[in-house]
């Protein structure tokens, strides 16, 4: 008798945990949206006539969503790939869109869109183009312009350099660098000047860590006549390349001219740091983990991570018994980079068998 109610609790508690196990199949895992690519605040504006048609304005929306969201992940090398991409194909990767604000002034009708992109058939597309695209991941990094005017054996830095001045006037929606200028000030000014005859090699150390950032740009740009220059220190994840530029017949006293060069090293930079964050689609590792799933809260937090994380392609619950929950994950980079992710958030797993256990 005792063996036989022993049987049934042992039931029960199996058949509670394969109910867990369902719940948490059809609610967390088979129904979750795909990972999106947002890009938000599309605005677009057009009189107000006769043969007015809302949706074809909207279908521009869509249009400027996907150039820009082209523009934010792919090099500029591989955008014009993508250049003439068809409004059909553009709706048919569209996840979610809403209408963020409209409005009618002085006969003008104002739109406002956010849309939302899949991110799996956008990476879908770019393979097909064979484009790696990157993630887009804003980055927040210091910015020094130092001009060097071989002509007149002067150095201008500052507010007396246009090119400190007007970096930040003309930022786009699309750029990833957002860039955090030094303040005008004495010591630091005296220390560029002091340093002047061999800036190629000062490391700029004493400035940089007034503003607590460990990523930065110096740009030392040497005008002569009308050669440009530049030598860029760049420093990201604690390396420092150093990268050379020259422009020919470009007039940086003219101030149309001198924002081409600010336009054109942005240009660089954003495909530097591009360059940094890059997908290889072609590369689509297979993992098989297992998780307990004593807890839903625990898996649903599981989940979590790996919805949010940019290089998982797709993963998926492919069995379950009373004890743990097994996943398939696909993922666009290697196991020890897998790993590595995980570990910043708090997993380690057990890799000794064929399947990882979360530890």
């Amino acid at each position: 008798m005792r063996f036989n109610i022993k049987l049934f609790n042992y039931k029960r508690l199996y058949i509670y945990f394969c109910f867990l196990a369902l719940l948490n199949i059809f609610f967390s895992t088979e129904n979750i949206q795909a990972k999106t690519f947002s890009i938000n605040d599309v605005e677009i504006s057009t009189p107000f006539e006769i043969d007015f048609d809302k949706n074809k304005i909207i279908d521009e929306g869509f249009v400027q969503a996907f150039d820009r969201l082209v523009l934010s992940i792919l090099q500029t090398q591989d955008q014009t790939k993508l250049s003439k991409t068809p409004l059909g194909l553009i709706k048919s990767m569209i996840e979610t869109f809403s209408v963020q604000e409209e409005k009618f002034i002085d006969e003008v009708y104002y739109l406002s869109l956010n849309v939302s992109f899949n991110k799996k058939k956008i990476l879908n597309l770019m393979e097909e183009k064979n484009i790696f695209p990157s993630l887009p991941v804003e980055k927040k990094i210091f910015f020094l312009p130092i001009i060097v005017d071989k002509n007149k054996d002067e150095i201008l830095i500052f507010s007396e350099n246009y090119i400190y001045n007007n970096w930040n006037s003309n930022n786009q929606k699309y750029h990833l660098l957002k860039y955090i200028l030094p303040t005008e000030d004495l010591d630091d000014f005296n220390l560029i000047k002091r340093y002047s005859k061999i800036l190629e090699s000062y490391n700029f150390s004493e400035i940089i860590k007034k503003y607590n950032f460990d990523e930065y740009i110096i740009s030392i740009i040497f005008k002569e006549n009308n050669s440009i220059k530049v030598l860029n220190k760049i420093s990201f994840n604690q390396k420092e390349d150093l990268k050379n530029i020259s422009f020919q017949n470009l007039n940086i006293d003219n101030y149309k001219e001198a924002d081409k060069l600010i336009e054109s090293l942005k240009s660089v930079y954003e495909n530097y740091w591009k360059s940094k964050n890059e997908i290889n689609t072609s590369v689509k590792t297979s993992l098989t983990v297992s998780i307990n799933n004593n807890s839903n809260s625990e898996i649903s937090k599981f989940e979590e991570i790996l919805d949010n994380a940019d290089l998982v392609y797709n993963y998926f619950i492919y069995k379950f018994n009373n004890k743990d929950s097994f996943y398939k994950i696909i993922f666009n980079g290697s196991p020890d980079h897998f790993l590595k992710y995980m570990k910043n958030k708090n997993y380690e797993f057990n890799i000794q068998n064929k399947i990882w256990s979360v530890k």
